[in-house]
């Protein structure tokens, strides 16, 4: 349905109601210039990126180009892929941007992030969606349906809301699950796409993006999305039929309940400027899509992605808990471990696993791209990527401590058996990302987008511990525990 439709309104007030809309006059013009000069500014220096995804194990470039940019050290993973921020300017922060147009566009882009926050907490207080997991009553689902009639009252979430009555653990929960870190930036021309999948089950006509739960963010917490479509540009209106009431030519927000086609679809029209909201536990119940018009759009979703293992403070401090079991001789500088512990050795090579393959290879799997805006990222990879070259030298030490006859029979056993099951992993993703940088998709991209697949090593590089490719050492190994036994 759409808002021709007769019931369209009743459906949103029953089973969309944590949708919240607004219109673009809603909201102040200085901001919507800022904005939509940072959008054109990024298009036109080249920083929007398709993405190499991998869905079901096959890699796929993204129809939709994207770039993220947040909170500095800030990454945000979706469909086996993991975006790092181009920064926006925080104070506290030595941030150097390619140019001074790029700066103003992530200022911009902070600017909004601010308002949406405010008008996101304005929502939660009117729809009453402060009720704690554990108390969820049917008094309040009432309560958040009788109040989604005011839904389409233009501008009313920008009434002063500040008088609500709110406990304080309430208002940090609310605070908690509005405060958006990243914004993740889409923009698609619908009129360069060869294809466009047909949306499957009500009929909407064509997807730029298909249904869909967005991954990766703190439970419960709200979406916010800045719609800016290019209207007005040099775009012939269609003489292609209307598809359910829904005008092709515009641009739409699709939502249907999650795993349920029963229920009729809310397709909701975008114009130039306006917002939407998903409140409280709606991307989970529900799912979705964008619907395709003619002109191109840019948006601007931003989010609360959970960071509690996408941070650098958090990948710094578990190269920090790694290296505690690594020392130094003071007399002759030799490298020895502290511990030769199953859970130790495990714990430390789960870490080096987890740095090199959500972090290190995840990164130069993307090419060059962020020097396009900024080169913030290279220091810190360089850092992660000295940490992992430590762990590589811990590899080599547990293995020949495990080749030693005087260790204790059990533990030794006990220790390869783990150790071996770590380094099978680490052989399975090596070869993995080795492909996936081989792939006829990636070979597709452009030239400074294209993957690296690093590190990478040969075999009579001295400066590494352990080979590239793990096969041999891991036959060894395989052949010890059977002599062990």
């Amino acid at each position: 349905m759409t808002p021709a439709d007769a019931d369209f309104h009743h459906l949103w007030k029953t089973k969309y109601s944590k949708l919240i809309f607004r219109k673009s006059d809603t909201v102040p013009e200085e901001l919507h210039q800022m904005v939509q000069e940072g959008f054109l500014t990024l298009r036109k220096h080249d920083c929007f990126f398709q993405d190499l995804v991998r869905i079901k194990g096959k890699d796929f470039v993204t129809p939709v180009s994207r770039i993220l940019i947040g909170n500095p050290g800030c990454t945000y993973k979706y469909l086996n892929t993991r975006l790092f921020t181009v920064p926006w300017p925080i104070e506290g922060y030595d941030i150097k941007y390619c140019s001074p147009q790029i700066h103003d566009a992530c200022k911009a882009l902070i600017r909004l992030n601010d308002y949406l926050h405010i008008e996101a907490v304005k929502a939660l207080q009117g729809q009453n969606l402060l009720e704690t997991k554990e108390s969820k009553d049917t008094t309040v689902i009432d309560r958040e349906q009788n109040f989604a009639t005011s839904l389409m009252e233009k501008g009313s979430g920008s009434k002063d809301q500040s008088s609500c009555c709110v406990p304080e653990d309430d208002y940090l929960s609310l605070k908690n699950r509005t405060s958006y870190n990243v914004t993740l930036l889409n923009y698609m021309d619908p009129q360069q796409m060869l294809y466009l999948k047909q949306e499957p089950y009500f009929g909407m006509g064509n997807m730029a993006v298909s249904w869909h739960h967005d991954e990766n963010l703190v439970e419960r917490s709200t979406v916010a999305v800045y719609s800016y479509s290019c209207e007005g540009s040099s775009m012939e209106e269609s003489n292609e039929q209307k598809l359910r009431g829904r005008d092709p030519a515009v641009w739409h927000v699709g939502l249907k309940v999650a795993w349920n086609i029963e229920t009729p679809g809310l397709a909701m029209p975008l114009h130039q400027g306006d917002f939407y909201l998903m409140l409280d536990d709606l991307n989970m119940t529900h799912q979705h899509c964008v619907l395709a018009g003619f002109s191109p759009r840019f948006s601007s979703t931003h989010r609360v992605a959970d960071c509690s293992r996408g941070t650098l403070e958090y990948i710094f401090g578990q190269c920090e808990l790694a290296l505690q079991n690594l020392q130094t001789d003071s007399d002759s500088m030799a490298l020895s471990l502290k511990s030769l512990e199953t859970a130790v050795v495990k714990q430390v090579e789960e870490i080096h696993n987890e740095v090199e393959f959500e972090w290190l290879r995840q990164f130069w799997f993307q090419g060059k791209r962020y020097l396009k805006c900024t080169d913030w990222w290279l220091k810190p990879m360089a850092k992660l990527e000295e940490f992992w070259r430590k762990m590589e030298i811990m590899t080599g030490l547990v293995l020949s401590e495990v080749r030693k006859e005087e260790q204790i029979e059990k533990q030794r056993k006990e220790t390869i058996s783990c150790f071996l099951l770590v380094l099978i992993e680490r052989q399975k993703l090596r070869k993995e990302w080795t492909a996936r940088c081989q792939s006829e998709a990636a070979e597709s991209l452009p030239e400074d987008q294209k993957p690296e697949c690093h590190p990478f090593w040969t075999d009579d590089e001295c400066s590494m511990p352990l080979p590239y490719d793990l096969e041999e050492v891991i036959a060894n190994l395989q052949n010890l525990v059977q002599w062990v036994e």
